[in-house]
């Protein structure tokens, strides 16, 4: 895997990974994930999805194991222009996988177009989260599949390691902090949040939408 790669639009929204979390080697980092990715396997299998859309799919890590792991399912990722992105998309094919360059805030897409929404770490980024998640929920049928950093648990872990002391421990390009119980109130407007998981440090849902 490359190495992470930061880019900042001309509208400011961050894109790429401040950190390469899934092809880290630090033993500590991969304790961590190995959690993160077992929930995350776990409510993926319960949506059992028919198509999906991923949100913000960044160098496509996931969005390619799940359209791999779907066979002939339909599945759509979606992010900025950024070419060290699209350059690990050429790497991460698959015949029932297509990748578009597009924003989340107004996506080009039919009402329940797709069975389920995913976005993985990435409304934290987007500068009005309110308005990408009814837009998910307006283009899925049956599920959304959403995780984020859990504040200010996040932030605390940061300035432990020594990161991003000057900006008391966020991350850059976080635009939003939610605590477990505001994030599922944020997607609760939509549909009933039936799975709650918090593997260290994140926060991740699975919500069925309402009919």
């Amino acid at each position: 895997m490359t190495p992470p790669t930061v880019t900042i639009d001309r509208e400011g929204t961050v894109t790429g990974n401040t950190y390469d979390k899934y092809g880290s080697t630090n033993p500590v980092v991969r304790r961590l994930m190995a959690g993160f990715e077992a929930s995350l396997d776990e409510l993926f299998t319960r949506a059992d999805p028919k198509s999906l859309l991923d949100v913000g799919c960044g160098e496509g890590v996931l969005t390619h194991k799940w359209a791999t792991r779907l066979g002939d399912r339909r599945v759509v990722g979606i992010d900025l222009e950024d070419p060290p992105i699209q350059a690990e998309w050429a790497t991460r094919q698959a015949p029932n996988l297509d990748y578009r360059i597009m924003k989340a805030e107004n996506l080009p897409f039919a009402d329940g177009e797709f069975d389920v929404a995913t976005a993985i770490e990435v409304l934290e980024h987007v500068p009005d989260p309110a308005h990408t998640v009814a837009e998910m929920a307006r283009v899925a049928q049956s599920w959304l599949l959403v995780s984020v950093p859990r504040e200010p648990l996040w932030r605390m872990l940061n300035m432990a390691r020594g990161a991003y002391l000057k900006d008391l421990g966020n991350t850059p390009g976080h635009l939003n902090h939610w605590s477990k119980r505001s994030f599922a109130a944020l997607l609760g407007r939509h549909g009933d949040v039936v799975e709650a998981r918090s593997p260290f440090p994140w926060t991740m849902l699975l919500v069925r939408l309402r009919g």
